[in-house]
């Protein structure tokens, strides 16, 4: 029950403080995670990533030659969740928080360091990734873990409200949807529902698993 207060109260607190400055660096982690996602899977598939760029505003690109342009494509909104629920679930059901941490941390520094190709983007990145392997080495069990649950919820609250803007609500956008459509079938509207439930769906059963306390 401690638990499950606990959660609630972050979400609540994640989604009050949504629009103001506080969660900012938080946003631009997820938006990480959506650029790596695509960039990732073009490896994955055999492609090759030419550049990961993230803005100040919230969005970035990746542009890869070769691999799978349907996972490609299909990767960044499913990824930045699937980042987002595996770091929530580590930090809901596990007690390895500052490894965890840790190994994020280097995960992002190396992510950065071979594909990053603006400043912002770069700098972004390189200091997330030290501070998130500091905390890992040097503060408490409790502190990364609290990071950790604040870290996963925020990329869960956050890639279902990016689909529904860029897919839904603005379906005329050039979004990942967009060009999915155009390479294979259907429109952005109708991929973006797909994203949206499926990432509803990935909520849905990260926060049930998360009623039970750690091992």
């Amino acid at each position: 029950m401690k638990n499950t207060l606990t959660l609630a109260t972050l979400a609540t607190a994640i989604f009050f403080l949504w629009e103001y400055p506080l969660l900012y660096p938080l946003k631009i982690l997820v938006v990480f995670f959506h650029e790596s996602s695509h960039a990732l899977m073009a490896l994955v598939t055999g492609g090759e990533v030419k550049e990961l760029v993230i803005s100040p505003q919230q969005g970035g690109h990746v542009l890869s030659r070769g691999g799978s342009r349907f996972l490609i494509l299909s990767a960044g909104y499913l990824g930045s969740m699937a980042w987002g629920a595996l770091i929530f679930l580590l930090a809901v059901k596990t007690r390895w928080d500052q490894w965890v941490m840790i190994l994020l941390g280097i995960m992002i520094l190396t992510i950065a360091v071979l594909f990053a190709r603006n400043i912002f983007g770069l700098g972004f990145s390189l200091a997330a990734g030290t501070l998130m392997i500091f905390s890992g080495i040097k503060l408490s069990e409790a502190i990364n873990d609290f990071l950790l649950k604040l870290i996963g919820l925020t990329s869960m609250i956050y890639v279902p409200q990016d689909i529904y803007g860029d897919t839904i609500a603005r379906s005329y956008l050039r979004s990942d949807a967009y060009m999915l459509a155009e390479e294979t079938f259907g429109t952005a509207f109708m991929w973006g529902c797909v994203w949206i439930l499926a990432s509803i769906l990935l909520i849905i059963f990260c926060l049930s698993l998360s009623i039970n306390k750690k091992a």
